[in-house]
């Protein structure tokens, strides 16, 4: 019997060091099956936060890419924006969420990892001064990496942010 109870431990162990998005076999980058959370939910929160937000369009659906939507936003990305505004103390103001228009891509705006925030000079000094400068992107964006894994890009006129996590909620 002792064998028996020895090899079940064993087993789920096993399990629970493999199964995707657990254990040390995970990293930042593995794609998770996300809690998503509606428009209103994420506007409640954001405002509970004093985080602001805009649209070119003055407008919330998903589907116009003049919108700034939060329709089917990831929990952890609406979070990790309330972290950076806590851990900052900088004013926020979100331009993009996960209307049409940006780049696709698994880790995209559409599928609920990405905002886009106006840049002030807060902003840009906290990332600047508490992240870590990992090389351009791809298309000549300087990125900061913080110390959760979140990546934070300077695109000129705003900071292009992949929130795989929470940021340490």
């Amino acid at each position: 019997m002792r064998l028996r109870s020895a090899l079940s431990t064993l087993v789920l162990t096993a399990g629970v060091l493999i199964a995707p998005g657990f254990g040390v076999l995970a990293t930042a980058t593995d794609a998770f099956a996300a809690t998503k959370i509606s428009h209103a939910t994420a506007t409640s929160m954001f405002r509970a936060s004093g985080i602001t937000w805009s649209s070119s369009g003055g407008c919330s659906d998903r589907n116009r890419p003049t919108c700034t939507s939060f329709d089917q936003l990831n929990m952890a990305t609406a979070q990790g924006a309330q972290t950076l505004k806590s851990a900052s103390g900088c004013a926020l103001n979100i331009t993009g969420g996960t209307e049409t228009g940006h780049a696709s891509g698994t880790y995209s705006h559409w599928n609920g990892y990405k905002l886009d925030f106006g840049k002030n000079t807060c902003v840009t000094s906290y990332v600047k001064n508490t992240f870590t400068y990992i090389g351009p992107r791809g298309d000549g964006a300087p990125q900061y990496k913080s110390g959760s894994g979140n990546i934070y890009a300077d695109e000129g006129n705003h900071w292009d942010v992949l929130y795989y996590n929470c940021g340490g909620c």
